[in-house]
C-alpha cells in the first residue's frame, strides 16, 4: 500500500466524519453553471512523507505525473506565469487576455531581491545556500506577496517552502493555504517531493522528509461521491522515482529527467468538475 494512499484515506475520512460545512456562508468559488461551490473542511492538517522510504504517489487514482512535473518546472525553473508554456490546460481558466496569470507563482520566484551579498531571485538564493551555506536556517521561499495580490489571476495555494539540511539530508516544509483533496492533493505532494529530490541531487545531498502543512483542507460538495468511491478501493504498492543521475544543474532538468517505475494506479474515468 502506498503511504500517500494511507494519508489520503485518513484525511478524507476525517473530513467526511468531522469536517465543517460552509453551506451557511457566501463563498467565492462557483461551478460552471454558476452554482456556489461549497466545501466540508478540516483546519490545520499536517502530513509527513519520508522520501527515503518511498515516493508519495497515490494509487487509488492516477496522478498525471508528467504534467505535474511540467508545471513544477514551469514555476520553479522557468519562473513563468504564461500558461501557453504549459503542456496541460489546467491554468487556462485563470489566465488573462495576455495568456498569463499575472504576477503569480513563477513570476514571484523570478523577481530578484537584494541580499547582503548581492541580488538573487528566490530559487537561485536557495541553490546558492544549499551549496555554500547548508547550515542556514533562512532558506525560505514565498509566493504570497501582498503587494502584488491584486495583479494575480489566482492567489497562490501552495505558497511557501522552507528548506533545511540535517547532516547530508535535505528536508522541506510545504505550506499551503487551501487544498482541494480530490483534484490537487496528491498533485502538490508529488510536485514538491520531486523538487526536494532535484534540489538534493544538484546540491550533493539526499532527499529526506517533506512536511505538508495545510490550513484549509477540504472536499467540494459535488466531489463527495467521487471521494467516497476512491475510499472503497484497495490501495496498491507505491512506485519508485527514477531521476537522471547525470543532471547536476537544476536548470538542466526536463520533465523527461524523472519518471515513476512500477506505477500501476487505479484508473478514474469519471469527469471531475473543477470549481473556479
Amino acid at each position: 500500500m502506498s503511504y500517500a494512499d494511507e494519508v489520503f484515506v485518513s484525511v478524507c475520512r476525517e473530513i467526511l466524519a468531522n469536517g465543517v460545512w460552509d453551506t451557511d456562508r457566501e463563498v467565492r468559488p462557483r461551478w460552471a453553471d454558476g452554482t456556489s461551490a461549497h466545501t466540508v473542511k478540516l483546519f490545520g492538517v499536517v502530513n509527513r512523507y519520508n522520501l527515503r522510504r518511498e515516493f508519495p504517489a497515490m494509487t487509488l487514482r492516477r496522478t498525471a505525473f508528467r504534467n505535474c512535473v511540467d508545471e513544477l518546472l514551469w514555476i520553479w525553473q522557468k519562473k513563468s506565469n504564461d500558461v501557453r508554456q504549459l503542456g496541460s490546460h489546467i491554468w487556462d481558466a485563470w489566465a488573462g487576455e495576455d495568456g498569463t496569470i499575472g504576477k503569480a507563482y513563477g513570476y514571484q520566484l523570478g523577481v530578484k531581491h537584494q541580499y547582503s551579498d548581492g541580488w538573487y531571485d528566490q530559487v537561485d538564493r536557495v541553490l546558492k545556500d544549499l551549496r555554500e551555506n547548508p547550515a542556514s536556517r533562512r532558506m525560505v521561499t514565498n509566493l504570497f506577496n501582498h503587494h502584488d495580490l491584486h495583479e494575480m489571476g489566482l492567489y497562490p495555494c501552495a505558497y511557501s517552502m522552507t528548506f533545511n539540511v540535517s547532516g547530508n539530508t535535505l528536508n522541506a516544509i510545504l505550506n499551503q493555504r487551501s487544498q482541494d483533496m480530490l483534484t490537487a492533493s496528491n498533485w502538490n505532494v508529488c510536485q514538491y517531493a520531486v523538487l526536494v529530490h532535484m534540489l538534493a541531487q544538484v546540491s550533493g545531498l539526499e532527499a529526506g522528509e517533506l512536511v505538508h502543512v495545510i490550513a484549509d483542507c477540504h472536499i467540494y460538495d459535488r466531489h463527495v461521491p467521487l471521494v467516497e468511491e476512491l475510499l472503497r478501493r484497495e490501495p496498491r504498492p507505491a512506485p519508485r522515482l527514477v531521476i537522471d543521475p547525470a543532471v547536476t544543474d537544476f536548470y538542466a532538468f526536463t520533465p523527461g529527467s524523472v519518471r515513476l517505475e512500477g506505477y500501476e494506479p487505479w484508473e478514474f474515468h469519471e469527469k471531475i468538475e473543477v470549481a473556479v
